[in-house]
């Protein structure tokens, strides 16, 4: 994983607190990395939980996530799905069960780097009400090996563009997974998506609330789909339907 800024410590110790961010996970099949990405989040030295959604994993997952949860059991809740819901779905159930005043979304591929949590909070900290983590602007060129020309590139630039079209916005990224709210700006969202155009949904409902959508570049390492990586082009032809849906319909 690419080094991050190093940060100094918070105090995580006191059991009644509740904690400052709630990171929700929602995981499925990703047996090969669930553990390494849980031990990179509760490694975050930040005031946090970590709520975690097993979507119905068919694999090893759901076996390692026991043993995880019973050795983390101050900062990690697990919910089991009975079946698969998709990534929107999860989301919603976890962020049911969160009590941060600040929510962030983590996928369990370990793509992206928890450490990265701390710049975003500071911008929270300092008067935003969302932040995005993004892997395309030119600082975070420097980051990261998003310049290379995947599949998936060109479907991650089509859709910063539409969202400033029909928005009125500057994003550089808009399907980044990094996406980071104070906790009453998303509870307030009515969010109804199910799979991954939950990430179009939520961006087009904050911004047509008139919230501005602050970035903050993050350190990124793509994998492919021989990887493991789900995401393919229905998601991004469904990303620009649902953008297009909810310029118009909330």
């Amino acid at each position: 994983m690419t080094p991050a800024p190093k940060t100094e410590a918070c105090n995580t110790d006191s059991p009644n607190r509740s904690p400052r961010l709630s990171v929700l996970m929602p995981v499925y099949n990703e047996q090969e990395t669930v553990q390494a990405i849980i031990a990179d989040v509760l490694a975050v030295p930040l005031d946090l939980e970590l709520i975690v959604v097993d979507d119905g994993s068919t694999d090893e997952t759901r076996v390692k996530l026991t043993h995880l949860e019973e050795a983390n059991n101050r900062r990690l809740k697990v919910i089991y799905a009975p079946y698969n819901v998709g990534k929107g779905a999860a989301i919603r159930v976890a962020l049911s069960h969160a009590v941060g005043d600040v929510i962030v979304i983590q996928d369990a591929d370990r793509e992206y780097d928890p450490r990265d949590f701390v710049p975003m909070l500071a911008q929270i900290d300092a008067g935003a009400s969302v932040v995005y983590g993004t892997r395309l602007s030119p600082a975070a060129a420097e980051l990261n090996d998003e310049g290379r020309r995947n599949k998936f590139y060109y479907a991650r630039r089509l859709l910063p563009f539409l969202t400033n079209l029909l928005f009125g916005t500057r994003l550089t990224d808009e399907a980044t997974c990094y996406k980071m709210f104070r906790r009453d700006v998303l509870i307030s969202i009515p969010l109804r998506c199910e799979r991954f155009d939950f990430c179009p949904e939520v961006t087009a409902k904050i911004a047509r609330r008139g919230y501005k959508i602050y970035e903050t570049p993050i350190h990124y390492q793509a994998r492919s789909a021989s990887e493991g990586k789900k995401i393919g082009w229905r998601d991004a032809f469904d990303a620009v339907l649902a953008l297009v849906k909810f310029r118009f319909w909330d």
